[in-house]
């Protein structure tokens, strides 16, 4: 049997066990195959030992004996492959979780996964009769380790380079390392020509400004390329139709419990099904980010087996992905299990009550489409718009205005741009009676969404002491720090869901004010709010730096102290220090003249002064 690359991610924890990648010197060696790879390995079965770590390439490549444990994708068919998430770059995480899940333990091919503090594994298992080993069968596992969650663009990868490798051994891994340590950098919003085995796959790495459902832009100046390349249509986009087929039926309840983030188990025939249903899952809320931990094809070897079986508490906020049937009665008490694969057994089991109605329409087109056998990436850009609308018309009432006369523009607007003017009512937006989000602005009531108000400030609208030039007679207070973000009001945005709720761009009807209190208590309303205050408070400290940058320094100066000019000096250089590192998003102009204030400030100082402050 032969098992082909694959990728599905699980999360790892703790700190990985060598440098990464990102450590690597710019022009040091492996450093362009570091942007994409943590390593490659190759993963045996020992008939005393169980799954062994044979090669890891580069060589210089260090993992912990952790590391080299369970493989994480699975394909039970010739040329499958699957991808797995795994808790810190550990050798017996990679050993385990490259070989298929089993009663007695692993057994095929998968692969894992690495963000932030988590690696990707792609995995191709290569299972064949062979009478010169003992139990008959060849088997073995390449692994790819990543720290990107590109799944299409390294199953592509993985598709060349497994049957070359399993031919010829080490000098080909050699050969194709080396021709990916002569890609480009994988920079957000480029289109790439990646050359590997005579073959050019042209990718683009998806940014935030991508539109989404948009096409990726085509690379000019490379029409006479030979041998023409394969174009990748995205790096990391599953085929969500094939993906949710079995389940359609239940599409949008299991949106309503990864938006809540419930725990929810996928048992699946083989860790390439279930590394795929978890990634979709996962995928489903885009773009507002997933926040809960998930693991695409989780094992009995996995070294948070007791924490994910026992029954002494809840289960943690994990979508895990499973294939042995141990995990059946081991995972009876969790709160939703999806099982597909099985004909007579297939379907999803809880006992929650989705609190919107079915969108019927959708289902019929699904199905009328499959019996029309359109082709599956059409019927997955269908339900992929339908998800990504879902979600919008979700969060548009967290960040858009109450009323549509004020403005939506900004970094809001671009995370979530509303859908299309089809999908409204045509309904005139409703104001929402809202206060000033900032402490020390003069209290005075708006017309503005909870966030939106904020926004609003930001851009200087309205308010002198964030724009100082609508206010030539006010003196910029320089010394004040910025003003404060206030928490966000619960009851009140509740209350304005009447009239500025998510009906006014959604057809679907239920019990929306449900959903919000229940979302408001799950770790994706935490992660989505924590990341919008950090870019506001960032926004507040760069306008703040402008309008210093704006006002006129030595009319300031005039009636100040020491200690105040000081003062602003150690501040005006802690901001430079934030924004060089692209911490503030503020203009280079804005930069340059901040510096030369700096010196300008400092000149104006006595001489005792100037020495201590231009000391390094």
């Amino acid at each position: 049997m032969d098992a082909g690359p694959g990728a599905a991610p699980h999360p790892a924890r703790g700190r990985p066990g060598a440098p990464s990648s990102a450590t690597r010197a710019p022009g040091a060696p492996w450093a362009r195959f570091s942007a994409w790879l943590e390593c490659v390995c190759v993963v045996t079965f020992d008939l005393e030992l169980g799954q062994a770590l044979e090669l890891v390439y580069p060589s210089d490549s260090r993992l912990t004996d952790k590391e080299v444990g369970p493989a994480l994708w699975e394909r039970t068919s010739p040329g499958e492959q699957a991808l797995t998430r795994f808790p810190v770059f550990q050798k017996s995480s990679i050993c385990y979780l490259s070989f298929p899940d089993s009663h007695s333990g692993p057994g095929r091919h998968h692969s894992f996964q690495r963000e932030p503090a988590h690696y990707f594994g792609y995995v191709y298992f290569r299972q064949v009769k062979d009478s010169s080993v003992k139990r008959g069968y060849f088997q073995k596992s390449l692994v790819l380790v990543s720290r990107l969650p590109f799944v299409r663009l390294f199953q592509a990868l993985l598709s060349l380079i497994a049957p070359e490798y399993f031919d010829k051994l080490v000098p080909c891994l050699e050969a194709v390392c080396s021709e990916i340590d002569q890609w480009p950098d994988p920079m957000p919003g480029q289109t790439l020509n990646l050359p590997v085995m005579g073959v050019v796959l042209q990718v683009h790495i998806p940014s935030r400004a991508d539109k989404p459902e948009s096409s990726p832009p085509k690379q000019c100046g490379h029409e006479n390329l030979l041998p023409a390349p394969v174009v990748l249509s995205s790096v990391h986009e599953l085929d969500l139709f094939r993906c949710f087929q079995p389940v359609l039926a239940h599409v949008q309840m299991l949106w309503e419990l990864m938006l809540l983030g419930e725990p929810l188990v996928v048992l699946a025939p083989s860790p390439a099904v279930s590394s795929e249903m978890v990634l979709a899952l996962t995928s489903c809320l885009q773009p507002l980010k997933f926040c809960c931990d998930y693991r695409p094809y989780f094992t009995v070897h996995d070294s948070e087996f007791k924490e994910f079986t026992t029954r002494t508490q809840a289960p943690p906020n994990v979508v895990l992905g499973v294939t042995n049937p141990f995990f059946i009665k081991t995972l009876q008490h969790w709160p939703h299990i999806l099982r597909i694969g099985e004909p007579r057994m297939s379907g999803l089991y809880t006992a929650y009550t989705a609190h919107l109605h079915r969108d019927k329409a959708l289902l019929r087109r699904l199905l009328k489409g499959l019996q029309r056998e359109r082709p599956s990436d059409l019927l997955s850009a269908l339900l992929r718009r339908h998800l990504l609308e879902l979600t919008q018309s979700f969060i548009i009432p967290l960040v858009r205005p109450g009323e549509g006369g004020h403005g939506g523009a900004g970094a809001e607007a671009q995370a979530y741009p509303p859908p299309p003017t089809g999908a409204l009512h045509g309904k005139p937006h409703a104001p929402a009676e809202e206060h000033h989000a900032l402490e020390g602005v003069p209290h005075r009531t708006e017309k503005w969404g909870h966030m939106e108000g904020l926004k609003v400030l930001l851009s200087g609208k309205g308010h002198p002491r964030i724009c100082p030039r609508r206010a030539p007679g006010l003196t910029w207070p320089l010394s004040q720090t910025p003003p404060q973000i206030r928490p966000f009001r619960q009851d009140d945005f509740l209350r304005s869901l009447e009239h500025s709720g998510p009906q006014l761009t959604c057809m679907l009807k239920g019990d929306w004010l449900g959903l919000y209190r229940r979302f408001f208590k799950s770790p994706h309303f935490d992660g989505w709010y924590r990341q919008r205050h950090k870019e506001m408070a960032q926004k507040l400290e760069a306008l703040h730096l402008e309008a210093i940058c704006e006002a006129n320094i030595e009319i300031w100066m005039k009636d100040k102290s020491e200690v105040e000019v000081v003062d602003l000096v150690l501040k005006l250089r802690e901001r430079l220090v934030r924004a060089q590192g692209h911490q503030l998003p503020v203009k280079e102009a804005t930069l340059k003249r901040a510096r030369l204030y700096i010196e300008m400030v400092v000149r104006s100082l006595p001489t005792d002064l100037q020495v201590v402050l231009c000391s390094p």
